[in-house]
């Protein structure tokens, strides 16, 4: 990955505006139509000027990114992660300096993943409810991962660990109990934030309060401003040992200065040195294709003609609800959508800009900013599972150098 500074941004695309300002695009063309926003004739692009005052134009004009990457770690600060996956947290951390120790994953083909990758990494398949802490003698600078989010029990009285049992948070937080991490970094799916109307939630700070911990207030972090060409979102839990609360500030990461494209991420320029190279993928039906040839970029099932909308949509034709995701082909000049686990799914259709085809693994992991020389290992759905489900390399590390701040100001 290079790190030569970008040029300046002064304009955007009405597209990344929307991606920016997390609306959709209609939204931006209503302003354009009203005079609000006036588009340069030529480009069609917006200047900087217009929008200069907006919160998240401003953050990414004071970006500290380039500062941020300056950071290191006053020691090797060792990092405990669970539900590893395809490596994409892990490595993230990595290139902030954190050292992995111990890294726990179920899934065989990303264990072999992350053994291909990383020989020198203590990977310990299996269920994580089997897993023996007791073998970590060293002290745990840090501990990640990101738990899969379930119904909570209601029944207890605490509202504590207890609430937990048969989940897999629960299996996390009496590792963090174990281990007792400095601090540790949980990220999840958007929705945890209202999962059971809020108590999922409610029930997990009562366990890191009961645990010994100081939560951060939860933050959802948008992919696209940490020098990731994708529209993903996490949500964030930081909990710092309350010996340690006083002695140190967590501060959030800086945002990137510009958003990338899929253009960034499949041409040689700021992201990666080389164009992307053909790779496995899955391939479309005859049929399938054959519409599909027809959806422009950007566009989606709602740019097809009549009779083909009646064909590829079937009885969901009839039915309420935009579907966007549906007969969805991506443009080069915007960010790719949220991946999945699969590029041909109906529902989160993932088509590649220009050619008529899913998106290929080299591609997908492009997008999630893996280094083209992380290889994934299994078949071509596992490789796909493995990358669609990842924390992007590129947030991963923002978030590391962050946590290197932090416990560099516990050193000092």
């Amino acid at each position: 990955m290079l790190d030569d500074q970008p040029p300046k941004i002064n304009s955007f695309s009405p597209e990344v505006l929307a991606d920016l300002l997390s609306v959709p695009k209609r939204t931006i063309e209503a302003r354009i139509k009203k005079g609000e926003l006036k588009p340069d004739p030529e480009t069609g692009l917006i200047s900087k000027c217009q929008v200069k005052h907006l919160e998240e134009v401003i953050s990414m004009e004071q970006s500290t990114w380039d500062t941020d990457l300056q950071v290191k770690c006053k020691r090797d600060y060792t990092l405990v992660e669970l539900f590893a996956g395809g490596g994409g947290l892990a490595l993230g951390m990595e290139q902030a300096g954190l050292e992995s120790i111990f890294l726990n994953e179920m899934d065989k083909h990303a264990c072999k993943t992350l053994r291909h990758n990383r020989p020198d990494w203590n990977v310990v398949e299996g269920d994580i409810s089997k897993i023996d802490f007791s073998v970590i003698k060293q002290d745990v600078d840090v501990l990640t991962g990101g738990f899969p989010c379930q119904a909570f029990s209601y029944a207890g009285k605490s509202l504590g660990l207890d609430d937990t049992r048969g989940t897999l948070f629960y299996e996390m937080a009496k590792a963090i109990k174990e281990l007792q991490p400095k601090v540790f970094l949980a990220e999840n799916v958007r929705a945890l934030l209202t999962h059971e109307n809020g108590e999922t939630l409610a029930i997990i700070k009562n366990v890191f309060e009961e645990l010994g911990y100081v939560l951060e207030e939860p933050r959802v972090l948008k992919a696209i401003f940490y020098k990731v060409p994708q529209k993903r979102e996490r949500l964030i839990l930081v909990g710092v040992r309350k010996d340690l609360a006083t002695s140190a500030k967590f501060s959030w990461p800086s945002p990137y200065k510009r958003i990338m494209t899929l253009k960034d991420a499949f041409e040689k320029g700021e992201l990666f040195d080389s164009k992307v190279e053909e790779s496995p993928g899955q391939e479309y039906p005859q049929r399938k294709k054959e519409i599909m040839a027809q959806v422009p970029p950007g566009g989606y099932w709602r740019d097809l003609k009549p009779e083909l909308q009646k064909e590829y949509m079937k009885g969901s034709y009839f039915l309420g609800g935009g579907k966007t995701g549906m007969a969805r082909r991506l443009s080069m000049n915007e960010p790719s959508l949220t991946l999945t686990t699969s590029p041909a799914q109906k529902q989160t259709e993932r088509c590649h800009p220009v050619e008529t085809r899913p998106l290929q693994i080299r591609e997908y992991a492009r997008i999630q900013t893996f280094p083209d020389n992380w290889e994934f290992q299994g078949s071509l759905t596992a490789q796909y599972k493995q990358i669609g489900n990842a924390v992007p390399v590129n947030m991963a590390a923002a978030l590391g150098r962050s946590l290197a701040k932090f416990l560099n100001q516990i050193e000092s």
